[in-house]
């Protein structure tokens, strides 16, 4: 696997100054954001896929282990905030369970048994979206959860940094992110790391904007939960309702702070016809307000 290869050039890295060292890391850094390039194809294809089932209810599911399953955890847990995506369709299955995001399990991720046990208990069907991490494609644990959330009709979507792996073989939405070596022989948590990161925000967030969660380039969906950000959708409200700040308080304080309702409340629309509007159109403000330009 090219992501286990040592570079001739680095065999003395630990006697080089400082600086210098820092150097080959950063430019390792660099390669792995250039790398995520001929992925976007396939990053689109699987939220394109992904889509029509969480339109539906379904959840969006990490899987993986060790540093592939804590980076797959963190990307999840900022949507609820950003993009006010439910918790509860939301799962983790990291190898070793909760305990192993914290700390090392070890053997954990070579259970193949384990792996698709937990997505028999999660109840995983056709409506959800499995995203499987790996940077060297073949962890047991990852590659057991893909087959058998794909075997019960998920978006099975598998994330490697080494080519014709299992991980990409096994599943439907296969994305490879050709990492190669790395400064430090094996050590994943560094190139292939920062570009799984990568391809989750862009896969993760492509999603929340084909469900309509942005709007002109706005978060309309985030939790307004502490002053700064009550400030921050007011002031949405008012850029795009076209209100004075006080008309947007008033209007973000009617909705309970919800900016898709305020924005319609703020352009002359009840709260109750508000609800419906979007309700109509799937929550997407764009075609909310198109609506009631045309009955206008």
């Amino acid at each position: 696997m090219s992501t286990e290869d040592a570079s001739a050039r680095y065999v003395d890295l630990d006697a080089w100054d400082s600086l210098d060292i820092l150097r080959a890391l950063w430019e390792g850094q660099l390669a792995a954001v250039a790398a995520v390039g001929p992925a976007l194809p396939a990053i689109t294809a699987a939220a394109e896929a992904a889509e029509a089932g969480l339109r539906r209810g379904g959840r969006l599911v990490y899987v993986g282990a060790g540093t592939s399953g804590r980076i797959g955890v963190q990307d999840g847990a900022e949507l609820p905030p950003t993009f006010d995506w439910p918790e509860e369709r939301l799962e983790f299955g990291i190898a070793g369970g909760p305990t192993a995001i914290l700390r090392a399990v070890e053997d954990a991720e070579d259970s193949t048994a384990d792996g698709a046990a937990w997505i028999a208990e999660t109840g995983i069907g056709e409506t959800d979206v499995v995203v499987g991490l790996s940077a060297s494609g073949t962890t047991p644990f990852t590659l057991a959860a893909l087959k058998a959330a794909r075997a019960r009709g998920a978006v099975a979507v598998g994330l490697a940094n080494n080519p014709g792996t299992p991980i990409l073989e096994q599943c439907s939405h296969p994305i490879l992110v050709a990492t190669g070596g790395e400064v430090i022989a094996g050590s994943t948590r560094m190139k292939a790391g920062t570009a799984q990161k990568i391809v989750l925000n862009l896969l993760s967030t492509l999603i929340m904007i084909r469900l309509g969660r942005v709007y002109r380039g706005r978060m309309i969906a985030m939790r307004a939960t502490n002053r700064k950000l009550r400030a921050r959708g007011a002031a949405m409200v008012a850029e795009l309702a076209g209100c004075d700040a006080d008309a947007a308080g008033r209007a973000a304080a009617e909705a309970d702070g919800d900016i898709k309702l305020a924005v319609l409340i703020a352009r002359g629309v009840s709260r109750d016809a508000a609800e419906r509007l979007l309700a109509r159109h799937d929550g997407n403000l764009r075609r909310a307000l198109v609506d009631t330009e045309t009955r206008a």
